[in-house]
């Protein structure tokens, strides 16, 4: 399914007259989904990709392997609520909370304020709405389920965990499928660099192999 739609994309894309970023950036994380477990079509319905997750399940074997307060970002609604929905059954509700768009702004202070207390073992976050401003630092593993292309973002998500208080070493984890477009992302932010700088000419296509 990965490669039907990244040969698709490609297709789509040498027929423009135009490449630009947003263009790009758009299938790229169409094929991101997918790694995610889930498709959204262009009308913006989504789907369930029937079938394991190994991507949720490997999450599972990691926080087997954990001690103190997890924090897990990830990019999409779908991933944040099966991600706690999955923790919820196997570790109990009152262990995990989700904080992204969704969640009341009343809630949100309070999320933070039991996560940091103990009581709150899971924090499901999404970078753009948790990764700014908040402190985190009950954190000892921070797990991205899947990462942002932005570097400001990833930078921004990494400090929750590193502020005034922390006195413990925190473990980063980034899970990646091999051969896809999780690599090019992970490579994009080791260098510190915007995916979308690398959006030039036909330099896009590189990021499809």
């Amino acid at each position: 399914m990965y490669h039907t739609l990244r040969k698709r994309a490609i297709l789509e894309l040498e027929q423009e007259k135009l490449v630009t970023a947003p263009l790009v950036i758009t299938r790229l994380l169409r094929l991101q989904q997918i790694l995610c477990g889930f498709i959204k079509y262009d009308d913006g319905t989504e789907e369930i990709i029937k079938g394991t997750n190994s991507r949720l399940q490997e999450l599972l074997d990691v926080l087997e392997e954990t001690q103190g307060g997890v924090i897990i970002w990830a990019t999409y609604r779908n991933s944040i609520k099966l991600i706690q929905e999955t923790l919820s059954k196997k570790y109990g509700s009152s262990k995990v909370a989700s904080f992204f768009g969704d969640t009341p702004s009343e809630e949100r202070q309070k999320i933070v304020e039991r996560f940091q207390a103990g009581e709150i073992k899971y924090f499901v976050g999404q970078p753009r709405t948790g990764g700014y401003g908040l402190t985190l630092t009950a954190a000892k593993t921070v797990i991205y389920f899947n990462n942002t292309y932005d570097m400001e973002v990833r930078l921004q998500s990494e400090d929750r965990a590193h502020r005034i208080g922390q006195t413990d070493k925190v473990t980063y984890i980034d899970f990646v499928c091999p051969n896809t477009i999780d690599e090019k992302i992970l490579q994009a932010l080791s260098t510190k660099k915007k995916l979308a700088d690398q959006i030039t000419g036909d330099e896009w296509k590189e990021l499809f192999i």
